[in-house]
């Protein structure tokens, strides 16, 4: 789109949610409007204040503007990186998409794999940062924006997530807070003039926007689960249903076979464009593409367990902490030695060395990889130069506790896991997964003004006597079932272990012992037969290091490196 002197062109992918109160500002400041789209708004927004424009935008978004005159591009990102933006240098000048197929599509643009970049896809099962595995692909990061004039890029951070206190209040106080945030979020997020669905788990967080959904939607909300036919521990139908029945919604489940996953898996790795061992995104796009048969607008809970400490991992490192006070590192290391001469004492050897090191060497997220198994997995030839490409990595996760430095153990946590786990997992997942199938997600607990507000209540409010979420919980008794506040955290979980050992362990066998896979050099080839055997014989819990070698050599191929 342009603007009427056609001096302003926009591309743009997202949802300004408050863009009909920008609008009338713009308005009393004598713009005149031709339609009724955000587009236009962000357009005519940045006409008038220019990269100010986006302290006043709410939202999810990737654009980017040029300006004719100047000869300039401004492009942005929103503040939490819901929308996705990669970009890539080249000598004839800046190339930019919201998916890396559509860079590497142009002639002579796919360069190939960073290969010194798989050891730090191995700590996370991701690449957090601004690098990616596609050689010379770049991220924007989240709450940044890039300008490239002249043939120089540069990039600038216009927005950064504090966790500075607020002033002492009564715990009613909080609560109340948090919930009329979470109200005018919502509130934001029902601006659609189509029908409306949530994501439902029956877990604490989808149901609260249910309960809070329903209240604003004038027909029938709709709501959709997935489970596996594997026990009840990978079904959490039972409380989906008894959320949709308390707030009476139109609720629909799918049930996903072994087949049906295995037979996604490459469809899975083309839109990710990046390897990710993110098992619960299949689900999703399976409950996506149901939920695209009757809307065309999601909400869902993501983001909630970053800002309100939704995960037993902050509980144990929090434990691990008060235990230093008294002893020391030298004990705990002594202590994982003795316990390491003994198989079955294996999970403690684990957490005594994990207790010697302190929070910056100990703490990298929800979907940390152990050390030791991912180097006994390398190859001589790998292993040698596999930590080079780390150092790229190493220093992004040193300038997070850098910026944290001062804050309590839990914040530093909490804000760490927004800037990796949450951007490069687990929303890239619920935007690929929904676009897939062409649902429009929105995610209501990534408002920047409750995620401000959730950094700055005091960390005993978030987790308490060893419960979690303890204020999110206060702020929506009487809302919800007593049953679904309370109840343990499950996500959308997926039987990796028991397929690996069944319906999928033929699959992953073939793709991980076969002459292209070894040939790659990166793992040994009896390491990952091992992996393969002591899981199947039920000696090993090795899903999800198997599953990680499987979607990175799939990604390989579907990528045609």
């Amino acid at each position: 789109m342009a603007c009427a002197n056609e001096r302003f062109w926009i591309t743009y992918n997202g949802e300004i949610y408050n863009y009909l109160e920008i609008r009338r500002e713009l308005e009393g400041l004598g713009h005149a409007f031709h339609s009724g789209t955000d587009t236009e708004v962000l357009l005519r927004a940045y006409e008038q204040w220019g990269a100010e424009c986006l302290d006043r935008c709410m939202g999810m978004y990737a654009f980017a503007i040029w300006d004719r005159q100047e000869r300039t591009l401004f492009a942005a990102r929103d503040r939490l990186g819901i929308k996705p933006f990669y970009y890539r240098e080249t000598p004839s000048g800046l190339v930019f998409a919201s998916e890396v197929k559509s860079i590497i599509a142009l002639e002579g643009m796919a360069q190939g794999v960073q290969t010194d970049l798989i050891d730090a896809y191995m700590d996370f099962g991701y690449v957090p940062g601004r690098e990616t595995l596609h050689r010379g692909v770049q991220r924007l990061l989240p709450g940044h924006t890039l300008k490239w004039k002249d043939r120089r890029t540069t990039v600038s951070s216009y927005w950064e997530l504090g966790f500075d206190c607020a002033a002492p209040t009564r715990q009613a106080d909080y609560a109340d807070e948090v919930r009329q945030r979470l109200k005018d979020s919502i509130a934001l997020h029902l601006r659609s003039d189509v029908p409306l669905g949530v994501f439902l788990s029956g877990g604490l967080d989808s149901s609260a926007v249910v309960a809070l959904l329903s209240q604003g939607v004038s027909r029938g909300l709709k709501t959709f689960s997935v489970a596996y036919d594997f026990g009840p521990q990978y079904d959490e139908t039972p409380y989906a249903r008894e959320v949709a029945r308390a707030f009476g919604t139109d609720h629909h489940e799918i049930r996903i076979q072994p087949e049906k996953f295995a037979e996604f898996i490459p469809q899975y790795i083309w839109h990710m464009d990046e390897p990710v061992t993110e098992a619960a995104a299949i689900s999703l796009y399976y409950v996506s593409q149901l939920a695209r048969e009757q809307v065309v607008v999601c909400l869902s809970g993501e983001g909630s367990d970053e800002l309100f400490a939704g995960y037993d991992l902050y509980s144990y490192n929090l434990a691990m902490q008060r235990a230093r006070r008294f002893a020391s590192a030298t004990l705990f290391s002594g202590m994982a030695k003795i316990a390491g001469r003994v198989r079955r004492l294996s999970k403690l050897q684990k957490y005594l060395h994990l207790a010697s090191l302190p929070l910056e060497q100990r703490y990298r997220g929800i979907s940390g990889y152990e050390q030791a198994k991912k180097s006994r997995l390398y190859s001589a030839g790998f292993a040698g130069g596999a930590g080079a490409g780390s150092a790229k990595c190493a220093a992004f996760i040193e300038s997070l506790f850098t910026r944290s430095r001062g804050w309590d153990d839990l914040s530093r946590m909490l804000y760490f896991d927004t800037k990796t786990w949450l951007v490069d997992d687990l929303l890239i997942k619920a935007d690929r997964m929904s676009m897939a199938t062409s649902i429009e997600l929105r995610v209501p607990f990534l408002d920047h003004r409750l995620v401000e507000y959730a950094a700055s209540l005091p960390s005993e409010w978030k987790i308490r006597s060893g419960e979690t979420k303890y204020v999110l919980k206060r702020a929506l008794q009487g809302m919800l079932p007593e049953k679904i506040v309370n109840r343990r955290k499950m996500g959308f979980p997926t039987p990796l272990e028991l397929m690996f050992r069944g319906q999928l362990y033929g699959y992953a066998r073939d793709l991980l012992l076969s002459s292209r896979a070894v040939e790659r050099g990166y793992f040994e080839r009896t390491q990952v037969e091992r992996l393969l055997t002591e899981h199947r014989s039920g000696r090993a819990a090795n899903h999800r290091e198997i599953w990680q070698l499987v979607v990175l050599e799939e990604w390989h191929r579907r990528f045609g490196y």
